[in-house]
């Protein structure tokens, strides 16, 4: 925004650090790491009598060394990978290895996981966590397995309902990498569990030992359908610009992604709207404008606590599968077909809208918002509440100013013919959720440069002044945002930086035009939040050379 009258081109955003600046960060934790005597926290845990040896962790470069978490605060931190735990196994397991592959949205330079214990009957005892990038199948890539430690041990007890994040330890990935993370159980073990991994994960036979460190994966013989235990990762990228969390129930979950036809099953390929969308983001988002893409859809859920969802509806489990994620910025929000179907009404659902929408906003999170897609056993009353909620969320494109977008997934699915069913080549037969070309088309209607957050908000006036004679080019910056701002000013007579304006604050600088006016008749701004990283906001203000 500009108060100079004169004409400004428009502000654009971009990343405050570079991927240069990003390694020296990972190269001062390492050193800190070392200095704490980092080398012991990447020792393997001893297994228990009985279980036989354990495979040795591969020896590591100082610069792969476990980081203390204690070295490594959140700036930097995006959640790259999730899927919400949503109930207990019925499966249990006992001296064995479990496998599980996470696909990164994502890459970073550096990685830690959160482990869950939702829904356990009692404390978990995690022996030994590995973390490797996969090879595909239960296969890792030689070189690259590394022992995870929380709080610099091996062996890590998670409470019921309890979470814990590992140390960072470095690593590189890229976009689209999978990661296996591996865990050894010594001893009979009642896990929580997401019900549809949409992929492959893997277990060794009960009662086969430590087998973490196995490269081939040759001994993990059990296809396992679920995730255990592991809901979250995090890449060090300061380079990104925030993470996008997809938030809602089976539509969200990826229900009729492997349906591709007769005679395809699409099942392991990634093809849920989500993983097309993350894909796009990456091949369509200049460098300085990648976002991390995340689903954190459960199947069957509500929006309203009141409407259904045993505790796993939209409101209950917001701080747990999106506040408590890192670097988020912006959540796709899919909720309230479950509502109608189990009979709440428009006024319900509705009032658990506001109430999740204004806690996201409240944290900084912009919120996108789709319309209620079609249900063909919605009786006409149900319909007619679908159709006054979703009146209020296209209402100004934004959820009647509630939210800060509408993506229209309800346009994009329903049938032109049938409104209340999907359009039948979307349809995976049961009038509900879209097949592998629904998911496609879903994921190709957002918009993906609105996904990308903008930088502070601030206010540049730009004036001539005349003092005895000399002309000068006043500056002000003013500090909208609700966090102080390092603002660099530059100028065709001069520069010049200031760190830690404060919200409501300005910075103001007086350049003296003593030389013939210069040809760059331009001020360029450049607010970030002090400290780095974020955000950028890049301001350009054409101005008159300043005479007296």
């Amino acid at each position: 925004m500009t108060s100079n009258g004169f004409m400004s081109r428009r502000p654009a955003t971009r990343t405050a650090t570079s991927s240069r600046l990003r390694r020296i960060a990972l190269a001062a934790m390492t050193a800190a790491s070392l200095a704490l005597g980092g080398t012991a926290a990447a020792a393997a845990a001893p297994p228990p009598a009985g279980s036989g040896p354990a495979p040795a962790a591969p020896a590591l470069a100082a610069e792969d060394l476990a980081l203390p978490a204690a070295e490594a605060d959140d700036d930097g931190w995006f959640t790259s990978w999730a899927q919400s735990q949503q109930r207990v196994s019925t499966k249990n397991f006992d001296n064995q290895s479990l496998r599980m592959v996470t696909r990164l949205s994502q890459g970073g330079d550096a990685v830690r996981i959160r482990l869950q214990n939702q829904f356990g009957t009692g404390p978990v005892v995690i022996d030994q966590t590995n973390l490797a990038l996969s090879a595909g199948g239960p296969a890792i890539v030689p070189g690259t397995d590394r022992v995870l430690t929380f709080d610099g041990a091996p062996s890590v007890t998670i409470p019921v309902g309890g979470e814990v994040w590992s140390d960072p330890t470095t690593i590189g990935t890229a976009a689209q990498d999978e990661l296996a993370v591996t865990f050894y159980l010594a001893r009979p073990t009642v896990t929580s569990l997401h019900d549809r991994a949409g992929r492959n994960n893997y277990g060794a036979p009960l009662g086969s030992g430590n087998l973490n460190g196995s490269v081939s994966g040759a001994s993990f013989t059990e296809n396992l359908p679920w995730t255990y235990f592991v809901s979250a990762v995090d890449v060090y990228n300061t380079d990104l610009a925030g993470t996008v969390v997809a938030y809602g129930s089976s539509v969200v979950d990826g229900v009729g992604s492997e349906n591709c036809g007769p005679g395809c099953d699409a099942f392991g390929q990634d093809r849920r709207w989500t993983d097309e969308l993350a894909r796009r983001v990456v091949a369509e988002l200049p460098a300085s404008q990648q976002v991390a893409v995340v689903n954190e859809g459960i199947s069957g859920t509500t929006s309203s606590p009141v409407c259904g969802g045993g505790g796993l509806d939209g409101v209950s489990r917001l701080e747990r599968d999106v506040l408590a994620l890192h670097g988020v910025t912006g959540v796709i929000f899919y909720y309230g077909t479950n509502d109608l179907a189990n009979g709440c009404t428009d006024e319900t659902i509705l009032a658990s809208y506001r109430q999740i929408f204004e806690r996201l906003r409240a944290a900084g999170i912009e919120v996108y918002v789709t319309p209620i897609t079609p249900r063909p056993g919605y009786t006409a009353l149900q319909n007619q509440r679908r159709a006054v909620v979703n009146a209020f969320v296209r209402e100004g494109g934004n959820c009647s100013g509630t939210c800060d977008a509408v993506f229209d997934f309800d346009a994009v699915l329903r049938d032109p013919a049938n409104p209340t069913s999907i359009y039948p080549p979307y349809d995976t037969g049961d009038g509900v959720h879209a097949n592998v070309a629904g998911q496609e088309a879903i994921a190709a209607s957002i918009p993906v440069e609105r996904l990308v957050p903008a930088g502070p908000a601030v206010t540049t006036d730009v004036r001539e002044r005349c003092l005895a004679g000399t002309p000068y080019l006043a500056v002000r910056v003013t500090n909208d945002a609700d966090v102080a701002l390092d603002v660099d000013v530059a100028t065709a007579y001069g520069s010049r930086s200031f760190a830690g304006v404060a919200p409501g604050a300005s910075a103001y600088q007086a350049f003296p035009a003593r030389a013939e006016p210069a040809d760059d008749t331009t001020v360029t701004v450049t607010a970030r939040a002090s400290g780095g990283g974020g955000r950028e906001t890049v301001e350009e203000v054409v101005h008159a050379a300043p005479d007296c």
